[in-house]
């Protein structure tokens, strides 16, 4: 697994991972819900299985794992920061593919619903590259893909993994024109709705990358913030430069540096 040093402000920590055994908790699901014109009354529930996450990096499943400290200090720093200023819905990108942001985004989103006075939704916004799904082990038969054609309802696309207070809305397959599809009134009714349904749910938006496409330039202004995730050894200076300037309107809460070298650490 890759290491992580979440950085939120001035606070810069890191992370050796170890390994982790212990079981998948059992789900706790909301009966019914209610997401503005987007109704559902049963979430459907997916079992992951603990193999094929530690396969794809995700370690935040299980909240006694020496792995997932780091990603619960980028939650308790991210979440004060969302508080003071009355955001719930949290973009993630990077400069560049491959330097993480969806693994990071699933781990944070799993962290957060953790937490005992909040619940995550993780939405997989990268419309050309979608990752959630696959790397979560979800079937997909219905998905983003379906809501956005208007041939499913919010009711059938919503999965909770086997997490409390947990939903996934996968993209299954690249969409056609994503640019112009995450430009549209339909996708910014989705997110109004997301957002402003309930009050103790973080909306975890995982977007292309910054630089590879003007998708993620064209979404970011309907999101309260934005997070950034920069690979070491992989963005350069001049990347991570012109990510700032793109991002020189928007709420940038802090960045996370991924794949960074490991720091001996006591206990304490």
């Amino acid at each position: 697994m890759d290491r992580i040093t979440p950085a939120v402000g001035k606070n810069v920590h890191q992370v050796t991972p170890g390994s982790a055994e212990a079981p998948l908790v059992a789900p706790s699901v909301e009966p019914t819900e209610a997401l503005g014109q987007f109704d559902y009354v049963r979430t459907r529930v997916v079992p992951l299985r603990a193999e094929h996450l530690e396969r794809h990096r995700i370690v935040a499943y299980n909240k006694n794992s020496n792995m997932s400290w780091a990603f619960d200090l980028l939650r308790t720093q991210v979440l004060q920061t969302m508080e003071e200023n009355g955001w719930r819905t949290l973009a993630i990108t990077s400069p560049t593919p491959e330097a993480g942001k969806t693994v990071l985004a699933i781990n944070l989103a799993m962290s957060i619903a953790h937490h005992t006075t909040k619940t995550a939704l993780l939405v997989d916004f990268d419309l050309r590259r979608p990752r959630v799904g696959s790397s979560l082990g979800l079937p997909m038969d219905k998905s983003l893909n379906e809501l956005l054609a208007n041939k499913a309802g919010l009711e059938e696309v919503l999965v909770n993994p086997t997490l409390p207070r947990f939903v996934v809305l996968p993209t299954r397959e690249p969409i056609a024109l994503s640019t112009e599809m995450l430009s549209s009134p339909k996708v910014n009714n989705l997110i109004s709705d997301l957002r402003e349904r309930y009050d103790s749910r973080i909306c975890i938006f995982d977007l292309p990358p910054l630089l590879s496409s003007d998708d993620a330039i064209t979404v970011l202004p309907k999101f309260d913030c934005v997070l950034l995730v920069v690979a070491n050894g992989v963005n350069s200076k001049k990347e991570i430069e012109d990510c700032l300037y793109h991002l020189a309107t928007a709420n940038l809460i802090g960045s996370v540096l991924n794949k960074a070298e490991p720091q001996t650490r006591s206990y304490y």
